[in-house]
């Protein structure tokens, strides 16, 4: 039987169809907008209405949308020829993206993937590889604190502190726990026989944007080496520029043995990665994990792009002196406003704790041009991008009150 062309099979009118919600997994409670296109900080939904946007994608449009640098590192990467050829052979991008992350992190080996929560199971298997090293079978456990979030598989959703997105998965991995986000309980549960890492986000993104304290962050550095238990940083949302350093480990002097990055990485293409110490990688064995997709010669490509931009100091500085600036203007809006209790926040991650439901927020925030996300049941979170000025924020600013109020 002869096969039909392709042109046969998906005619010309059906690009034009608009999906049904029905032909979508229900997992998310979507607006009834329709996002078209984008440019700089505004997005336009298929009626013509433009929207600012204080979502970044949730953190990953780090330059806003239609970046020109972004377009040409695609186009470039795609002329090439070489877009995929899985990991059964070496490609200069990932080496060279490799190079870039270890020098920038001063942290030693890199293994590509293609989520943050992939990044997180990931750096779970290699820590768990070093502590049988180490320990034996016995050293296997993974603590994780409380409030944090580190992806929804099932490793990962046994180390994110939230019960609604556990139970109905329930019985999840074992040998993960989430334990009190305070010194003294660390002090009693970092068991150097029995734990094997501890993973924490030096800023908690869904956990309602707490900046953790340098002074606890050093603590726990000091006492995961003498327990001999691996640190993980999960900097998925915090990382690559988000708080106004590379990393955000930096803000207090230390450095994890592991630390896992996605979101900002490749400028919207998906991509994570796990970077560690030479002592971790050294016990990782060919075999002991993979990707198909996982730093791909044209992902790769475009992440380099984006990392170098990342890493410009000139950036990097705006975004710390820009962030303190957005942090006051939010202080004095709280302060004018009976509808807000709380400001948390670095740079350009910052979460608002509010009287009423976020998600009642966010909706008001899109009713006047604002997208604007939830991180928890009463807080709302901006994460605009990198390039957003005085201006632009004074402006999100402007219509957040609208919205609060």
């Amino acid at each position: 039987m002869t096969a039909l062309p392709l042109q046969a099979l998906v005619p010309d009118a059906i690009p034009a169809v608009r999906s049904t919600p029905d032909s979508l997994l229900g997992l998310y409670r979507r607006p009834s907008i329709e996002l078209v296109r984008g440019a700089g900080l505004r997005v336009f939904d298929r009626e013509g209405r433009v929207y600012l946007d204080f979502t970044s994608g949730i953190g990953v449009n780090a330059f806003g949308h239609g970046d020109e640098g972004i377009a040409a590192a695609m186009g470039e990467a795609a002329a090439s020829g070489l877009v995929h050829t899985s990991n059964l052979y070496h490609t200069e991008p990932a080496r060279r993206l490799a190079d870039a992350l270890t020098r920038l992190s001063t942290l030693d080996r890199a293994f590509f993937c293609n989520s943050g929560a992939e990044a997180n199971e990931g750096a779970f298997k290699f820590a768990r590889r070093w502590a049988r090293e180490l320990g034996g079978p016995a050293k296997h456990e993974i603590l994780a604190v409380r409030g944090g979030f580190h992806g929804r598989l099932f490793a990962t959703l046994a180390a994110t502190d939230r019960p609604n997105y556990r139970a109905p998965f329930r019985p999840l991995a074992g040998g993960v726990s989430v334990v009190e986000r305070d010194l003294r309980t660390l002090e009693h549960v970092l068991d150097g026989e029995s734990v094997a890492a501890l993973i924490l986000e030096p800023v908690q993104g869904e956990g309602g944007v707490r900046v953790l304290d340098v002074g606890f962050l050093r603590e726990v550095r000091a006492l995961t080496r003498a327990r001999r238990v691996a640190l993980i940083f999960d900097e998925i949302q915090c990382g690559l520029g988000r708080t106004g350093w590379m990393f955000a480990y930096e803000r207090a002097g230390v450095v994890p043995d592991l630390v896992t990055l996605a979101k900002a990485l490749a400028g919207g293409l998906p991509m994570g990665a796990v970077l560690m110490s030479e002592e971790i990688a050294a016990t990782v064995r060919p075999g002991d994990h993979g990707t198909t997709f996982g730093g791909g010669p044209f992902v790769s490509e475009v992440a380099l792009h984006v990392i170098k931009r990342l890493a410009d100091p000139a950036l990097l500085e705006q975004v710390r002196g820009t962030g303190a600036w957005l942090g006051e203007e939010l202080a004095t809006l709280a302060a004018r406003s009976r509808r807000i209790r709380a400001v948390r926040g670095i740079g350009y991650i910052w979460g608002i704790d509010v009287m009423q439901a976020a998600s009642e927020v966010v909706r008001k925030a899109l009713d006047a041009g604002l997208l604007v996300c939830s991180a928890g049941e009463f807080t709302i979170r901006l994460l605009p991008p990198l390039i957003a000025q005085r201006d632009d924020l004074a402006e999100g600013l402007s219509l957040l009150e609208e919205a609060v109020r």
